[in-house]
């Protein structure tokens, strides 16, 4: 019989989508990196250019900035020295007019006519338009213009007054504008007075000045420190709204000779200005306002700048192409390593990865092409892993459900057996796991040599677990098949010398009655196939799948949600029963027992529900609620200054449970009980399921503080040897010895043998199972520890234990004669 094909671990629409994903992502990738390496190139050279032309444009500026700074101050220098040379031709004229001797024998003579007259004459002469004489006093004489008033003679005064410049001149507003006044003194053969002389500065030094240093100039004063006033330099009205934007622009300049003025616009253009003090006589400033045009400054720099940027755009252009075309040469094999890597995310494994490049790319695809063998070697590996059994060369069960739903998408009928091996655990412990190995390839020959049709198939599920489905076999054929591979195997196996006798337990589920989906089927084969292995050996061990065998496990579902449910919802109830000091007859602990109150069953007893939680596990939450509950009633009852010890039953999964001293430890913390108040009791079957983990949890609970107890002992299989090592306090014996001890002598010795044997090893001994005061007074002439039983008191509520001690008295009881030779 061949097993069907394997399967594509892709489902059938996912490869395609997963494909077209890829490419969809692939792509903008393949564009992004082309792009980006453009993109960086190109960025980098702009960054390049950019910083150059910024730090270029920045130096440019400056140079203009300092250029138009030299030439104001190179103005400057031309205003003074045309100022200085109109000074020297001033002084030199008035020189002359203070040595003429008719000019001095008109001042001796003191006829103001006269003087007036030769002012007047040679002002004229020399371009002068203020000419006036004073005597030593500084008080006026005479002028040129014959007409004497407070201004002429505030000029007069003004050389006492006010510093000359270097040239011995001054520069003084009079009737508004200012004006260049050189003052020499008057001899006859000693000083007699003086003659001053003013020269307009206005047009004429505007015009020289722009001339010889290439600035255009204004004439500003101010009185009293208050703002400039521009002059025009003519009468005309665009002169007039010039000087007077210009004023208002130069309504916070500083005052200071020499200094940078604030940038002013004329017209459409930007000027650089410098501002000239000529003067400072009492109460008014005079001063030359500089201008230069800061765009004809730049101009030459931004042609260059223009240059710059029409260099750095064609550079630009040209090492965008050779990036573009660099970028293409780079992404052009990794495109195609991108395709490969499509068909290899596509499920592609076959076509191989072939580049043409000759730099790192080739090394990338040589890696893509050995990445794309290994692949292939590990899915086929991974195929094979997935969908075979490596043990048997079955399929598994991963092959055979879908399989199963394959032949279900066909719609008509078919069976599933599950067969499950008896006694195999045994042959693996005795004889080894290779042994059971082999057995089981054996197993699977004869399954598939089984009489089995073409399209049966036979698949191992895991472990000793078999299935085979019958596609078009109904119930009654999986039956005559099943009763045959039963037979078959049956039959004894030879292996190494040993001849194994091999059974198995099969259950039946047919579709349509059983399932509908592979999962439901499967799953109900296996409830027939358990149900077929419970079956006693003498009956057939086939099993066809039934309702009344699903609903034991819906029971037990439904039992552990409710004890679930229990826990939460408070419904569990703590029972103690006492146990007592014999010696004393004192009352020195009790047994704690859990009972289930149900809401809707009323009580239900422990034998219901305390084997099923051991089998699913749930034994620890109810381990964890008495634990709990038996901490609250020690602290409730060491409130009343009763001092007891709680013995709790341990089942083998909690003594397995590694967390478990974990779980105390963090009790204790909380400080609601003491280790020395709590006793454990493990039964003998639960320390030799697994005695070395038994004993590495028992170790760690003696060393917090606990007793130790084992129960029912005398009724399990534990070894003496594992007994002296066990960290025990206690031993209790087991009910059914003690019950009998008055009338079996056998069960008499034993107890006495029991007692003797643990207070040798340095144990007590509890007797459980007291029910008269004669077998009291045995255990008591046997020097027993304590004792528990019906005698003393049944388990009753917690609630009622407090009360039951206010009552107890200890049973009097004589040993009766025929005893004595066994006391």
């Amino acid at each position: 019989m061949a097993p069907p094909p394997v399967q594509d671990l892709t489902p059938p629409a996912a490869a395609p989508r997963r494909r077209r994903l890829f490419a969809r992502l692939s792509r903008p990738f393949q564009r992004r990196l082309q792009w980006r390496i453009v993109g960086l190139f190109v960025g980098l050279l702009v960054l390049v250019q950019a910083a150059s032309f910024l730090a270029i444009r920045r130096d440019l500026e400056a140079n203009a900035r300092r250029n138009i700074a030299q030439e104001l101050a190179t103005g400057e220098k031309v205003l003074r020295r045309l100022l200085a040379a109109n000074a020297q031709n001033l002084a030199d004229a008035s020189k002359v007019l203070a040595a003429d001797f008719g000019f001095r024998a008109a001042v001796a003579s003191g006829d103001r006519a006269t003087v007036a007259d030769a002012l007047d004459n040679h002002g004229a002469r020399i371009g002068a338009e203020v000419a006036f004489y004073a005597d030593l006093r500084g008080q006026l004489v005479a002028t040129s213009t014959g007409q004497p008033d407070a201004a002429i003679q505030a000029l007069a005064a003004m050389p006492r007054q006010a510093p000359l410049a270097a040239d011995g001149s001054i520069v003084a507003v009079f009737e508004g504008r200012p004006y260049q006044i050189v003052t020499v003194p008057v001899r006859a053969p000693q000083p007699i007075g003086q003659v001053s002389m003013g020269f307009p500065v206005g047009a004429a030094l505007m015009h020289d000045v722009e001339q010889i240093a290439g600035l255009r100039s204004a004439l500003a004063v101010r009185f009293a420190g208050g703002p400039w006033d521009v002059l025009p330099v003519d009468g005309g009205a665009e002169a007039a709204e010039q000087a007077r934007r210009l004023a208002l622009q130069l309504h916070d300049a500083a005052s200071t000779t020499g200094a940078d003025g604030p940038s002013v616009r004329l017209g459409d253009e930007w000027y650089a200005t410098r501002i000239v003090m000529l003067g400072n006589s009492p109460g008014t400033d005079a001063a030359v306002l500089l201008l230069q045009s800061v765009d004809d400054a730049v101009a030459p720099f931004r042609r260059l700048q223009l240059i710059l940027l029409a260099i750095s755009a064609a550079a630009l252009a040209v090492f965008g192409v050779g990036s573009i075309v660099t970028a293409r040469n780079i992404t052009r094999p990794i495109q195609a390593l991108s395709r490969s890597a499509e068909r290899l995310g596509g499920g592609d494994y076959a076509t191989p990865v072939a580049v043409q490049a000759r730099d790192e790319v080739r090394d990338l695809a040589r890696a893509f092409e050995a990445m794309r063998q290994g692949m292939q070697q590990r899915e086929a590996q991974v195929r094979r892993l997935a969908y075979w059994d490596t043990l048997t060369g079955l399929p598994n069960r991963a092959q055979f459900h879908d399989a199963l739903a394959a032949q279900l998408g066909q719609g008509r009928a078919l069976s599933v057996l599950m067969l499950d091996l008896d006694r195999f655990k045994h042959v693996n412990d005795v004889l080894g796991h290779a042994f059971g190995d082999r057995l089981l390839r054996q197993i699977a020959a004869r399954l598939g040599a089984g009489g089995l049709r073409e399209d049966d198939l036979v698949a191992r599920l895991g472990g000793d677990e078999f299935a085979v489905m019958l596609p078009g076999a109904d119930a009654d054929i999986a039956v005559d098949v099943a009763m045959r591979l039963r037979r078959r195997l049956e039959e004894p196996l030879t292996l190494d010398d040993h001849t194994i006798d091999v059974s198995a337990g099969i259950g039946i589920a047919a579709h349509p009655a059983h399932g509908q989906t592979a999962d439901a089927l499967l799953v109900r084969a296996e409830m027939a196939m358990y149900a077929a292995k419970s079956q006693p050996s003498h009956e057939v061990g086939v099993v066809m799948y039934s309702p009344q065998i699903d609903s034991s496990s819906e029971a037990s579902l439904s039992l552990l949600t409710e004890l679930r449910a229990a826990v939460a919802q408070d419904q569990l109830r703590l029972y103690l029963q006492p146990k007592i000091a014999m010696a004393s007859g004192e009352v020195v602990g009790a047994e704690a027992l859990v009972r289930w109150q149900h809401p809707q069953r009323g009580m239900i007893p422990p034998m219901q529900f305390i084997p099923f939680a051991e089998q699913t596990g749930f034994i620890r939450e109810l381990t964890g609620w008495m634990i709990e509950r038996c901490s609250m009633r020690y602290a409730e009852l060491q409130r009343q200054g009763v001092e007891l010890k709680f013995a709790i039953n341990l089942s083998t999964r909690d003594l397995l449970d590694q967390h478990l001293p974990t779980k105390m430890e963090r009790l204790f913390a909380r400080g609601g009980v003491q280790p020395q108040a709590l006793c454990l009791e493990i039964t003998e079957s639960a320390i030799m399921d697994d005695p070395a983990r038994a004993l590495q949890t028992l170790q760690r609970l003696h060393a917090m503080g606990l007793r130790l107890s084992i129960d029912d002992f005398g009724t399990g299989y534990s070894s003496l040897a594992y007994l002296k090592r066990l960290p025990l306090h206690e031993l209790k014996i087991d009910r059914s010895f003690v019950m009998a001890m008055e009338t079996d002598r056998a069960d008499l010795k034993i107890v006495r043998s029991t007692i003797d044997l643990a207070h040798n090893l340095g144990l007590t001994v509890c007797a459980e199972g007291v029910e008269n005061a004669q077998t009291w007074a045995l255990l008591k002439a046997l020097h027993c520890d304590e004792a528990q039983g019906y005698l003393m008191g049944k388990p009753m509520p917690e609630a009622d234990f407090a009360d039951w001690l206010l009552d107890w008295t200890a049973p009097q009881a004589r040993l009766r004669t025929e005893f004595a030779p066994f006391v």
